[in-house]
């Protein structure tokens, strides 16, 4: 399994469209979120994915500081079906969390609620109760 990390103008069209069909399978299909997906965050992101055989098996983007948080934020992770229970998902938040921190001091996220104690698993410590976001309890993290 090979990890990917790269800018949005470092992406091939190709790696662009599995991205956004990955986003659209776990997100839109499997969780029935109806959201603005492609939100121009993207452009501002460094993509992290693994792949296998050309296929991606796990994703998620690490959005620059001042973005959409003052900090560094990461979102849109995902693994998918085929995939879980691999470790997948804990492998690409060290990578991520790598990333952010070279950014800035701390990474603001908001996760899906039933993800909490995983998040808490890495570091993070909750900064909200719960809001729904598309449909979906979520909790504000940080991570210092």
């Amino acid at each position: 399994m090979k990890i990917n990390i790269k800018r949005f103008d470092e992406l091939t069209t190709a790696e662009l469209y599995e991205i956004l069909r990955c986003r659209a399978e776990v997100f839109v299909v499997e969780q029935k979120c109806q959201y603005q997906d492609i939100d121009n965050l993207d452009r501002l992101s460094t993509h992290v994915y693994i792949e296998k055989d050309g296929k991606i098996l796990s994703y998620l983007r690490v959005i620059d500081p001042g973005v959409k948080f003052p900090e560094t934020s990461i979102g849109r992770v995902l693994v998918m079906k085929e995939a879980r229970g691999q470790g997948l998902a804990r492998r690409m938040m060290a990578e991520a969390i790598r990333i952010a921190k070279e950014k800035a001091p701390a990474i603001e996220i908001e996760a899906q609620a039933y993800l909490k104690d995983f998040y808490k698993s890495l570091g993070f410590v909750e900064t909200s109760g719960e809001f729904l976001d598309a449909g979906i309890p979520h909790i504000a993290m940080r991570l210092e």
